[in-house]
């Protein structure tokens, strides 16, 4: 299946370590996409999965992976670019949005059904779909490193609210109140580790999830886009904006 994606359209990629304490090379990551189409017939580019071993996360290969998928697909022709994770998993939230610029509208409650790997046991899979519009300025201007003043504190200062405020705790209660969403722009928190509430209290990261769907839901219907993920001094915060518009 891979070999006919590979020549299909799609794309296969591997990313390898090559160690001169070890002969030849190993498979640290993959990545895996197809074409396909949007719901308005547009061609467009899935990319399904993206992996690297724990071993060589956080060391960029994941983010040099899909620079790698970009060229391949603007090669092609096609400047969209979907797929979907888990809102609630920080580390993949923030590359999706911050460096690698990709936006969300749409959340899909239970996408998956029940999973029984070791991430997802017990917990419905939600997820956001996004759209990387890899030709766009704003996606060039991420990539570039372009500085913005999107800071907590800036934003707080040109009166941007926080709808769903809560304590930084390690295993933080879901938020009793919940306020209007209604500025142009607001912001989302979620828990900065979803997955040790989910190892420590299967109840409480379920009442995450159906809290956080229930206000992601909500802004999406009412017109916001997420094009953002903030993480700073130990919490994190999703930035929407109404009406946003790719450029």
């Amino acid at each position: 299946m891979l070999l006919m994606v590979q020549k299909n359209g799609g794309l296969v990629l591997g990313a390898f370590d090559v160690s001169p304490q070890e002969s030849g090379e190993r498979l640290i990551g993959l990545l895996l996409g197809f074409i396909g189409l949007t719901p308005q017939g547009k061609v467009k580019h899935c990319s399904h999965m993206v992996g690297v071993h724990p071993q060589h996360q956080n060391q960029r290969v994941g983010y040099r992976l899909k620079m790698a998928q970009r060229e391949h697909v603007l090669a092609q022709g096609i400047d969209l670019v979907t797929w979907t994770f888990d809102p609630l998993q920080r580390r993949n939230a923030y590359l999706n949005l911050r460096p690698l610029g990709a936006v969300c509208n749409a959340y899909l409650p239970n996408h998956y059904g029940e999973m029984q790997d070791g991430l997802n046991v017990g917990v419905s899979s939600d997820r956001f779909q996004v759209d990387w519009h890899i030709a766009s300025q704003h996606v060039s201007d991420r990539l570039s490193g372009v500085s913005t003043d999107d800071s907590l504190s800036a934003l707080q200062a040109t009166g941007v609210p926080i709808v769903n405020p809560f304590s930084a705790d390690q295993l933080p209660a879901v938020p009793p109140t919940v306020y209007s969403i209604e500025s142009e722009r607001l912001l989302i928190q979620a828990p900065a580790d979803f997955q040790a509430i989910r190892a420590a209290d299967i109840t409480l990261a379920c009442a995450w999830r159906e809290h956080s769907r229930a206000l992601f839901e909500t802004a999406f219907a009412a017109g916001y886009v997420a094009i953002d993920l903030l993480h700073e001094q130990g919490n994190s915060y999703y930035l929407l904006q109404r009406d946003w518009e790719t450029s």
